[in-house]
């Protein structure tokens, strides 16, 4: 019989930052490095410290984001220039972590925060793989791991703990359109301090989380990857397009599926035989 010609999937809409989200801004012009959001956050999502021996004491200085630290405060120097950068995750406008996740461990939940339901997850780490900012971190050092990442402290009526505590309102949170307004602000404000560029507001299709620096200080000298206006899943979705022109992949989908059913039930009865043996 003749060849069926197979045709490419329709383009999902573009999914565009919603203003009323919630996120955070954070000005390196201000940060002094005193990491007080970061032991805040250990303390409001109940981290341990990450204990290291400076000059003989003993410090809680995590080096970078981990299955214990969700948020880090990170210096950069090069030629006499200095900054800081605090870096968690950007709760993306379409999140390449939940576009990864076919169990949808990871959604997009309520005020735009991309949230982790571990019950769901199969620990195949696809989201840690395909974010863009390197940002979800696997529990390797446990039994019954699970993904970690900032979710903004959605379990707290204060909010974000890192914005509570910042005692030079280096990191502020509210919604999307107020932080936009407010990075406009400090810019028009202080004309030649700043890049005048807003990270996050175009970045892989948009962020809730945006940046200001320096002007001297280009964003990817403080670790920020230069990304246009593409969300991730928008470039995964075309190259699978040409690589599966058939729709769907249905059985593996189902396989998966059930695949995720049993880890999922695997891992309360798990749960539930370790809470038996304390």
């Amino acid at each position: 019989g003749a060849a069926v010609a197979a045709r490419p999937a329709a383009a999902a809409e573009r999914r565009a930052v919603d203003p009323a989200s919630r996120g955070l801004l954070y000005d390196s012009t201000r940060c002094i490095g005193c990491r007080a959001c970061v032991t805040k956050c250990k303390e409001a999502n109940g981290n341990p410290a990450d204990r290291r021996e400076l000059n003989g004491a003993p410090f809680d200085a995590p080096d970078d984001l981990s299955a214990t630290t969700r948020t880090i405060i990170k210096a950069w120097a090069e030629g006499g220039r200095s900054a800081f950068i605090k870096r968690q995750c950007m709760q993306c406008a379409d999140p390449a972590c939940v576009s990864a996740c076919m169990i949808k461990a990871f959604v997009k939940g309520p005020d735009g925060v991309v949230t982790y339901e571990p019950n769901r997850c199969l620990g195949d780490r696809y989201c840690q793989m395909a974010c863009p900012f390197n940002v979800p971190k696997f529990e390797w050092a446990k039994a019954i791991p699970v993904m970690v990442k900032c979710e903004l402290c959605r379990h707290r009526k204060e909010g974000p703990a890192c914005a509570q505590v910042c005692p030079r309102a280096a990191v502020i949170t509210g919604t999307v359109a107020e932080l936009r307004a407010e990075a406009k602000r400090r810019m028009a404000a202080a004309p030649g301090r700043y890049l005048p560029k807003v990270y996050g507001e175009t970045e892989a299709g948009g962020t809730q989380c945006l940046y200001l620096t320096a002007a001297d200080v280009p964003f990817e000298k403080l670790g920020l990857p230069v990304l246009d206006d593409t969300p991730i899943p928008e470039l995964a979705e075309s190259i699978n397009g040409a690589l599966y022109p058939l729709q769907g992949l249905v059985v593996p989908a189902i396989l998966y599926a059930a695949i995720g059913f049993t880890v999922s039930r695997n891992r309360k009865k798990q749960e539930q035989e370790k809470g038996g043996d304390q």
